[in-house]
């Protein structure tokens, strides 16, 4: 064996041990977030006081946040967000104590949970709750969950798309964001948050996005997080402080 073959061979050995082993860590890495967010809010009672379930379906604390950090940081006045839940609780309690001048639109598969949920809690009005279906499309080959009718009814920008719905798939999950940021132009300023990015299929949408804004000249900045569930963040230069929250 040669010396150049000895060094591949041991190093693709412990690459294959640390990938092995990067869940494990992010894992761990959970209650460091779960303090950190906790900080974060300590002087803000509304927020502070606000119950959430991070974990499972929801949000996990890295997520949680990097959430409350840009709506804290920058303030933004238009939000889309895919998928109501524990995050649209969190928006509209900053809606109502430091965002009056925002604006928060929620798109939700399943008319039955939302009924349930604001029987359990009560968005703020500057809340808007639309219900799309989901249907199933052909990306690149692959099934896909979609809202259904979305980029027909959608039509305009935003600041800030936080990107937790719809239900995985397996590939090219939740591209609906990608279609969504075809509108954007150069000039435009935004923020990205894409759950669930420790699974292939938001992978998949993530490089999608890092192409289509190479494409249109846009300068983006980029940021990962992990914990339990990890994150990926895409940010234009107003806003690219946010990938190293």
């Amino acid at each position: 064996m040669t010396f150049k073959t000895f060094c591949k061979k041991a190093y693709g050995k412990v690459f294959r041990k640390r990938k092995a082993k990067e869940p494990i860590r992010h894992y761990i890495e959970e209650p460091v977030w779960a303090h950190t967010y906790h900080d974060t809010i300590k002087d803000r009672s509304w927020i502070r006081d606000l119950a959430i379930s991070p974990g499972r379906w929801a949000g996990n604390y890295s997520f949680f946040y990097v959430l409350v950090r840009i709506l804290q940081d920058y303030q933004p006045k238009r939000i889309i967000e895919f998928g109501l839940g524990e995050s649209s609780k969190v928006v509209s309690v900053f809606l109502k104590n430091a965002l009056s001048e925002s604006s928060h639109l929620v798109i939700e598969q399943n008319e039955l949970w939302v009924d349930a949920f604001q029987n359990r809690f009560a968005l703020n009005n500057q809340t808007t709750i639309k219900h799309f279906p989901l249907v199933e499309k052909i990306i690149h080959d692959y099934r896909v969950k979609c809202y259904d009718g979305l980029e027909e009814s959608i039509k305009e920008k935003f600041d800030f798309y936080l990107i937790d719905g719809p239900f995985g798939s397996g590939k090219y999950s939740r591209f609906q964001i990608y279609n969504l940021s075809k509108l954007l132009e150069k000039g435009d300023e935004f923020i990205i948050l894409l759950d669930d990015y420790n699974r292939d299929g938001e992978k998949d949408t993530a490089k999608e996005l890092e192409a289509l804004f190479k494409s249109k000249g846009i300068n983006i900045f980029r940021g990962e997080y992990h914990g339990s569930k990890s994150q990926v963040l895409f940010a234009t230069e107003k806003y690219k402080f946010a990938t190293s929250f």
